[in-house]
């Protein structure tokens, strides 16, 4: 059976209807949309995703907006690189395309940060294209609909997977006599991975795919999609200096590129030093210090356990020594904080010590 009629309408009428990109067919804020929700849930997204409208109502606006701003106004939200993209895009629009974004899936997939599923998205949201999405979601309702044994995430299966999306696409004349129903199905199945087929205890009483599902006729949706081996994480260590001075803390902002970057964060010194080795290390002359409790931050390829310590500096002055640690440090007054973008377990360790007044 084909999934397109029931799963078109299931979605008209159960479906998610109310989501704040969901009112538009501007392809700017459908994509803004689509490069938040990627590896983030719907309930995160949507205050960044609101907030972010605020300052940057448009891509002219983005585009010439400084990268730093760009950043602030993303920390929260994870892998950065989404962020970095996101400005490049914005950039490369009003360069290559005069401010308007391409017209179809294949010239969208050109653009930093945009790869084939998401423009294929926004394609079929904006401009009502008949193209396959295969994000997440999609391939877990795939592999349970097809009993498609393997790791979705190896090449062999994911190719498997696309062939059934685009066979199970809507056909030409039936989008012809309902010029939304792309819209509908491209969101349905978004949908219906999200709040039915979802990963544990999947609702399939509730699914208007049931009957024609092969994992449910063979007891195995639970089995379906196989996960994805897992591997041991790596474990690492560093130090982070919080240095303080007449209401100011040090802050050193990250390469553009890796872990982090192009954010603000505390300068970080060898992990397994002392607290008085760390600051010698970079350069700042102390009073007064104190090791605080560690605390472990896992990142999707290593595990890393972050030994902060707390430090109250004599001056401002960084030791001339150090010169390769400074060009990208400023002390910044606790109460311009909130304007740089600095990575979550930065920003709850900070926010911390300040509630606690021992930050000054």
């Amino acid at each position: 059976m084909k999934i397109a009629t029931p799963l078109v309408a299931w979605q008209r009428t159960h479906g998610r209807h109310g989501l704040p990109w969901q009112q538009t067919r501007d392809p700017y804020r459908v994509w803004l949309s689509e490069i938040m929700l990627q590896q983030t849930q719907v309930t995160a997204v949507i205050p960044y995703y609101q907030k972010f409208l605020i300052r940057f109502p448009d891509v002219a606006r983005l585009a010439c907006a400084p990268s730093q701003e760009v950043m602030a106004h993303w920390a929260g939200l994870g892998y950065y690189a989404r962020a970095r993209n996101l400005h490049a895009c914005a950039q490369r629009v009003m360069q290559d395309w005069g401010g308007d974004f391409p017209p179809d899936a294949q010239g969208l997939a050109t653009l930093p940060g945009i790869g084939p599923s998401t423009a294929a998205a926004i394609a079929a949201f904006c401009y009502g294209e008949r193209s396959a999405i295969l994000d997440g979601n999609v391939k877990r309702v795939l592999a349970r609909y097809f009993a498609i044994d393997g790791d979705p995430t190896t090449r062999a299966i994911e190719q498997t997977l696309w062939q059934l999306a685009r066979n199970e696409l809507p056909t030409a004349a039936r989008l012809r006599r309902d010029p939304m129903m792309m819209t509908a199905h491209t969101q349905g199945l978004m949908d219906l991975g999200a709040t039915v087929c979802t990963r544990s205890r999947a609702q399939c009483t509730q699914c208007p795919l049931k009957k024609g599902c092969a994992a449910f006729a063979q007891g195995r949706v639970e089995e379906l999609p196989w996960p994805r081996a897992k591997k041991k994480l790596p474990e690492r260590s560093t130090g982070m200096l919080i240095a303080c001075h007449r209401g100011k803390v040090l802050l050193q902002q990250r390469p553009d590129t890796g872990i982090w970057g192009g954010l603000w964060s505390l300068p970080e010194f060898d992990g397994g030093l002392s607290a008085k080795a760390g600051c010698d290390q970079l350069g700042v002359t102390v009073s007064k210090m104190q090791q605080l409790s560690a605390f472990l931050h896992v990142f999707t390829h290593y595990r890393l356990t972050i030994e902060p310590v707390l430090a109250h500096a004599s001056s401002t002055r960084i030791a001339a020594a150090n010169e390769s640690n400074t060009k990208q440090t400023e002390w910044v007054p606790l109460s311009q904080l909130s304007a740089r973008g600095m990575p979550a377990p930065v920003r709850k360790l900070l926010d911390g010590l300040l509630a606690d007044q021992l930050l000054g």
